[in-house]
């Protein structure tokens, strides 16, 4: 028997296709400062997560918590602005509702973005991370299930994140002037910061960046068999040495430094992925 969520996704979707009566090929997932991405779509329609049957509505700081579907890069997109998280309160089903949503709405490929702590010392405040893989540290109980399978199970891909598109992104930084490095990404719950042992242990098990979200979306998205092209923004240093205060207002702000670079990356890959 069918699960809920599908049945909840659909309706959402229903909902959607009836402001916005396109299919899009590609999914954007804004995450905290990247927001203002949206703004460089030619919107069509444009929806507050509230308004949308189902949708999961999110209070962190840098996210607006809109749909916005339209043009961009001359290709058919529905952004995320803005996403909810586990440490809200929020289950994985819940959490992970909106990719269900994008696919039936005909996404078959997703460029997921974070702003993240940058545990590997080569990075800095402002840098962009390729996420290359990930380590999920967030010890949730179960994943969301569809039918009597569990969201995430292992298929014959070694990883979802797209080698194609991590190329052509590190190209594209260089074409542009700009650094864009490859690391991996582990995801923590939240929503306290790491102490500094912490960052040591993520050091020695070979964490580049890390953050609060993204690996739940992935594995949702990668479950579907999308591409997916996930970019970290790095806001923060994290030196267990030298531990410097933060907070998510600092993290926005810095995030926002990143801004345009993140447009070149994500404008490359969404003409990239709809080239063929």
């Amino acid at each position: 028997m069918e699960q809920p969520v599908l049945d909840r996704a659909r309706e959402a979707a229903g909902f959607i296709g009836q402001q916005f009566p396109t299919s899009a090929a590609v999914g954007l997932i804004l995450g905290t400062g990247s927001g203002n991405l949206a703004d460089e779509i030619s919107p069509v329609a444009i929806l507050d997560y509230s308004d949308i049957p189902y949708f999961p509505v999110g209070k962190a700081i840098g996210h607006k918590g809109r749909l916005v579907c339209g043009r961009l890069a001359d290709a058919t997109v529905i952004a995320l602005q803005g996403r909810v998280h586990l440490y809200e309160g929020y289950s994985m089903e819940r959490t992970t509702f909106p990719i269900h949503v994008l696919h039936l709405l005909g996404v078959t490929a997703m460029v997921i973005t974070n702003a993240a702590g940058g545990i590997n010392p080569a990075l800095a405040s402002g840098d962009l991370m390729l996420i290359d893989s990930h380590i999920d540290l967030m010890f949730r109980k179960s994943g969301p299930t569809i039918g009597n399978s569990v969201i995430g199970r292992p298929t014959a891909r070694t990883d979802v994140y797209d080698r194609q598109l991590i190329e052509r992104a590190l190209c594209c930084a260089r074409q542009n002037g700009f650094a864009a490095h490859r690391g991996v990404y582990a995801s923590m719950l939240g929503p306290n910061y790491e102490t500094r042992a912490e960052y040591r242990f993520l050091r020695k098990i070979g964490v580049d960046a890390a953050g609060m979200s993204t690996v739940p979306e992935v594995v949702v998205a990668g479950s579907y068999g999308h591409r997916v092209l996930g970019i970290s923004v790095i806001a923060n240093t994290a030196n267990p040495d030298q531990l410097q205060p933060t907070s998510g207002e600092a993290v926005v702000e810095a995030a926002q430094l990143a801004a345009a670079n993140l447009a070149t990356l994500v404008v490359d890959a969404i003409e990239t992925i709809t080239q063929g």
